[in-house]
């Protein structure tokens, strides 16, 4: 936990640096990418996952320490041909995740998050599951076990291949030659998060494309099929942690609507989107139906709005990095109450942005939650140990400055969005 936690704090600078760098392109070149709340939302989404990850709320069904004490055929020691093994068995089982969760209708509620930005660019990546708390997966490591690759190296090239998963969500970067019949690149992921039913449920590779072509999932980029990005039933919110759990409280609500038996139990392993035919019936959706005429969520808001969500992230990201740092100083249980107290803070932000009008009333209880832990303890988590009392004292600051402008923004732009549709 606390190896991983310093990994983190090293990386995360790295994507953001990454972000900035393509915003900075983006102008250059003058073709929008981009949406301020939506690239907010996206990063944010990044925050609970990684707290999640980092404080181990996550079980595997098998772990590879178990499949490696039982079904070792031999054993290996790590050199670098063991690191390419582990690799490459790492993207295989990658890639069968990847596409059950997009062909089976409860998994997909693992990776619908990560497809429900309707922009395409570095922040969308980070856009990364809280739900999958279960990993089902790990019999896929079986071919590594069974030749006896150690635990430490499949515990070194596990985040590795995560982390190289980022780079292609962009738009700017065009066709890469020869590395195309190779390894995923932009112009493949752009196709695997259309939403036009040319390109759906294709290019499923995490690394290398080589699985979809062997496997019938590849689909090249079309220069004449202009690519539409987003879920065919559109989140409509800027919180991650809603959109985390929109598809499974669907199946959920369909599953008791529904009066066949037989549709209660199957909804969960039909293919992704299947609905009962007296569901469908009684209870329709809005769905992308021509997605060229689709409009994007995107509730209008004013600058300084938007500076808001910008700061509130920022400042959540800082708070962050102190949990990193000193998660083993900080100990159990208060590395959770501290995690609990971003992820309450997340989704207090992202209820602003999407205009709720009781995100007033969110955001005064993660502040008075925060104010009381600094009364309790006698400062932010032993902060004032390692910096002294500046460090508890802005978090106080931030705590009672927040409600403030959140009650601002709640009397102006949120308030105005209400009036507008009782007009409506």
């Amino acid at each position: 936990m606390d190896l991983y936690a310093k990994v983190i704090n090293y990386t995360i600078p790295i994507f953001l640096f990454l972000i900035a760098v393509e915003h900075f392109f983006e102008w250059r070149m003058g073709r929008k990418v981009s949406r301020g709340l939506d690239s907010v939302s996206s990063i944010s989404s990044g925050v609970t996952n990684v707290v999640k990850d980092v404080l181990g709320l996550s079980l595997a069904i098998i772990s590879y320490d178990w499949l490696l004490g039982h079904m070792a055929l031999m054993s290996i020691e790590a050199t670098w041909i063991t690191y390419i093994v582990a690799f490459i068995v790492i993207d295989f089982k990658g890639y069968w995740k990847h596409r059950w969760e997009h062909e089976i209708n409860f998994l997909w509620n693992r990776h619908v998050i990560h497809h429900s930005s309707e922009e395409f660019n570095l922040s969308c990546g980070l856009r990364q599951t809280v739900s999958g708390v279960v990993d089902y997966f790990f019999f896929l490591l079986l071919p590594a076990a069974l030749l006896g690759v150690p635990v430490e190296v499949i515990a070194i090239v596990a985040p590795i291949h995560l982390f190289l998963q980022f780079w292609y969500h962009t738009r700017l970067i065009g066709k890469l030659g020869w590395l195309e019949k190779v390894i995923v690149t932009p112009s493949h992921h752009r196709v695997h998060h259309a939403v036009n039913e040319e390109y759906m449920d294709k290019n499923l590779g995490q690394i290398f494309i080589i699985w979809d072509k062997l496997f019938g999932t590849f689909q090249e980029e079309k220069p004449d099929i202009k690519i539409v990005y987003g879920i065919t039933r559109p989140a409509k919110t800027w919180n991650p942690i809603k959109i985390n759990y929109q598809h499974i409280f669907l199946l959920w609500k369909d599953a008791y609507h529904t009066k066949s038996w037989k549709d209660k139990l199957k909804i969960w392993f039909m293919k992704t989107g299947w609905r009962p035919a007296d569901v469908i019936e009684k209870y329709p959706l809005e769905s992308v139906g021509d997605p060229y005429l689709y409009q994007k969520y995107d509730p209008p808001a004013s600058s300084k709005f938007k500076a808001w969500a910008w700061i509130q992230l920022f400042f959540n990201y800082f708070l962050l990095v102190y949990l990193f740092s000193h998660i083993a100083v900080i100990g159990s249980p208060y590395i959770f109450i501290y995690g609990a107290f971003v992820v309450l803070s997340v989704y207090a932000y992202t209820e602003l942005m999407d205009r709720n009008p009781y995100a007033l009333y969110m955001e005064m209880g993660k502040s008075l939650l925060g104010l009381f832990m600094i009364y309790w303890m006698g400062d932010w988590f032993g902060a004032s140990e390692h910096f002294g009392l500046w460090y508890s004292a802005t978090v106080a600051f931030y705590c009672v400055a927040s409600i403030i402008v959140v009650g601002y923004f709640s009397f102006t732009e949120v308030n105005e969005k209400s009036q507008a549709l009782v007009r409506s």
